[in-house]
């Protein structure tokens, strides 16, 4: 199994900003740099798919898998081979809100899925998230 966290401490952003904006799946592409689109089908729940286009590449379907309000969310993608994992977490500190997403693939192909996705994904991470962030604290002023 392979697995990645990357985690930074952000101060003046409230874990209800970055909610809101985990959950509008249809406009991740604002503050992700790395995907074309994204599209939610149905709630933001355990369960439900939803389709992300990153720049260059086809189309993915993803589940989440696990979905607490204020505090975390799971996403799962299946490859021929190897399953991807997503945690995205955030948790109050007395240094600020500390956000955390951790990348796993196991499967017997997931040398390959990492060198292919995950190792890619992983690599974007800073700037993903400072650009979460960033956009949270224009959409509070």
């Amino acid at each position: 199994m392979w697995t990645r966290t990357y985690t930074k401490t952000f101060k003046d952003i409230k874990k209800e900003q970055i909610w809101k904006l985990w959950t509008e799946v249809n406009q991740w592409h604002l503050w992700n740099p790395g995907i074309e689109f994204a599209t939610l089908e149905g709630p933001f729940k355990v369960g439900s798919f939803f389709t992300l286009k990153p720049k260059g590449v086809r189309s993915v379907r993803i589940q989440l898998t696990k979905v607490v309000k204020n505090k975390l969310y799971e996403d799962c993608t299946k490859f021929p081979g190897a399953t991807m994992y997503g945690m995205h977490e955030m948790i109050d500190t007395k240094e600020g809100l500390k956000l955390t997403t951790t990348m796993t693939v196991s499967g017997f192909l997931s040398f390959l899925w990492v060198r292919l996705v995950a190792q890619g994904v992983v690599n974007k991470l800073p700037e993903q998230t400072n650009a979460l962030v960033n956009l949270a604290k224009k959409r509070k002023k």
